[in-house]
């Protein structure tokens, strides 16, 4: 897999010194690479005590994004997954810590605990006051006499860190930090595993399949299960969290892995929401992630008054998303004047056996229709236009079927609201105006003719540029002769632009003329279909 890096030998070092480079002074590191890489504030006077962590890269951004005022003073960092040296540790805290003492904070993996913990002891040695808490937050695996440290170790940072920034002493601090060890909790799942810099990826996951508790290295979860959706796949997550908090006041972390996209973590945090597990919420947000895992996790603090202020309390680190309140969905009605005034519902029997067997032929063309605008777009169009047809078939009970100069603009209002993307906003354009024309006494091909010609003045797109137009023009034209004659020139107009190399119009004409060569515009298409099935039906 091709990632955005230069050499795997480089790539924690110029990864931190890119993270310095756009602190704006906030961030300063010690000269020890590449064996000792240290970030800390810059701003450090060592008058309060000090908070330390840090780990393995690839989780970013912790542990570097955390150093700030009112959060970490030092993060000492390893290679990718792996822990930095007893002396890169001895050197943050030398660095750092003055005679208030220092807190190490360190997540719960061998390499971490042996390394941090000789350092502490060294520095101890040095004279210097130093105590170190180890967060153990996995609940994944419950017969692990060790469990893992993951994403719930930022809620120690943070209440740790707004209690150092107050002033508290030493044994304030680390009391606080032991205090939320105690009672936070955490669990993830993915759907992928992660790509470690410079090795095969593992394909562990099989397709269909998720992960329930896998680490923050890719190490394997407790089990795999079947994946059907987020809330299938939060709810389990939420309800092995239920089992290990008690009641009351909760706030809940909701880390991003890595790869998981922001509009999948809104989804995971609209059922979060809904499970009731907290009244106050972290994120959604990246961070500490697992390279490009493709899952996220959830931590679960219980909080008291001093716990939830000292969350609440304002850092300026843009890694930090903040502790929010969780609050119902505000909804106020649309502003007048938005919604149309809807028509008075009437019956034809033609009418509506024409309607729903146009939205049929749509129904039966969406994988072909999306297979074809694959080739040319974004591989939508067939689902747009049997989500619209879908609708409409809903709606016809609304429709004013009897009287063809209401049923134009109320099919234009349907799909204006029903499709998305341009095509609702062209096809209410087009049955609003054949709508008007038909009102002033013209006839129905006249009258969709004035719709084409409408939608060719606002959308720019004529004859010619590789639209729907291409076929719809021409059947129009040949209307009057009859639907099959208007059928077979929508046809010849759709496959001509398998021969049009370059659009001037819609998405297409973003797209590379290689790829539209020997491929109908699939809106021209749908165009022939509907004028095709039509002319089966009425003229056999």
């Amino acid at each position: 897999m091709a990632q955005f890096l230069n050499t795997k030998e480089t790539l924690v070092t110029e990864a931190i010194d890119g993270l310095l480079a756009s602190s704006g002074g906030a961030l300063t590191r010690l000269d020890g690479y590449p064996h000792i890489k240290v970030v800390y504030r810059s701003d450090w006077d060592k008058s309060k005590v000090a908070l330390v962590s840090g780990g393995g890269s690839g989780h970013e951004p912790a542990h570097a994004g955390f150093v700030g005022p009112g959060m970490l003073t030092a993060a000492v960092c390893g290679e990718v997954f792996a822990s930095p040296s007893v002396e890169a540790v001895l050197a943050g805290i030398l660095a750092v810590t003055g005679e208030a003492g220092c807190l190490l904070i360190v997540k719960n993996y061998t390499g971490d605990r042996l390394n941090f913990g000789l350092a502490a002891e060294r520095a101890r040695a040095l004279g210097r006051k130093v105590e170190m808490v180890v967060v153990d937050d996995d609940i994944a695996l419950p017969d692990l006499p060790q469990p893992r440290g993951v994403a719930g170790t930022l809620f120690v940072h943070k209440i740790a860190g707004a209690l150092a920034e107050s002033g508290a002493d030493l044994e304030t601090v680390t009391s606080a930090a032991k205090d939320v060890i105690n009672k936070v909790v955490s669990i993830g799942m993915s759907l992928d595993t992660c790509t470690v810099p410079g090795s095969p990826k593992e394909e562990r996951i099989a397709p269909g399949k998720a992960e329930l508790g896998l680490g923050i290295h890719g190490e394997p979860g407790v089990e795999q299960v079947e994946f059907a959706n987020a809330m299938t796949a939060m709810t389990t997550v939420v309800e092995k969290l239920s089992q290990r908090v008690g009641k009351g006041d909760c706030v809940a972390l909701v880390n991003n892995l890595g790869s998981t996209t922001p509009l999948e973590m809104a989804v995971l945090t609209h059922t979060l929401v809904q499970t009731g597990i907290a009244r106050h919420i972290i994120g959604p947000s990246p961070m500490m992630t697992s390279l490009d895992m493709h899952g996220f996790s959830v931590s679960v603090l219980p909080v008291n008054p001093d716990a939830l202020s000292a969350l609440e309390a304002a850092v300026d680190l843009a890694a930090w998303p903040g502790v929010k309140p969780i609050e119902p969905v505000q909804v106020v009605p649309l502003p007048d004047g938005l919604t149309p005034i809807d028509p008075i519902p009437s019956n034809n029997a033609v009418t509506r056996a024409t309607i729903t067997r146009l939205a049929e032929l749509l129904i039966d063309a969406e994988k072909d229709l999306n297979e074809l605008d694959a080739k040319s777009g974004d591989g939508d169009t067939g689902s747009t236009l049997a989500t619209a047809a879908r609708a409409l078939q809903g709606g016809l009970d609304r429709m004013p079927l009897a009287d063809l100069t209401q049923l134009f603009p109320a099919l234009g209002n349907e799909l204006s609201q029903t499709m998305g993307g341009s095509s609702g906003v062209i096809l209410a354009i087009f049955f609003n105006a054949a709508g008007d024309a038909c009102a002033s006494g013209a006839s129905i091909s006249k009258s969709l003719g004035e719709g084409l010609k409408r939608v060719s003045q606002v959308g720019g797109a004529s004859l010619g540029d590789r639209t729907m137009i291409d076929a719809l023009a021409p059947a129009l034209a040949a209307l009057p002769a009859g639907l099959s004659h208007a059928a077979k020139a929508a046809r010849e107009g759709a496959d001509n632009t398998a021969k049009i190399h370059r659009a001037k119009a819609g998405r297409a004409a973003y797209v590379p003329e290689e790829n539209l060569i020997g491929h109908n515009d699939p809106g021209a298409e749908a165009v022939a279909l509907l004028f095709e099935g039509l002319a089966r039906e009425i003229e056999g």
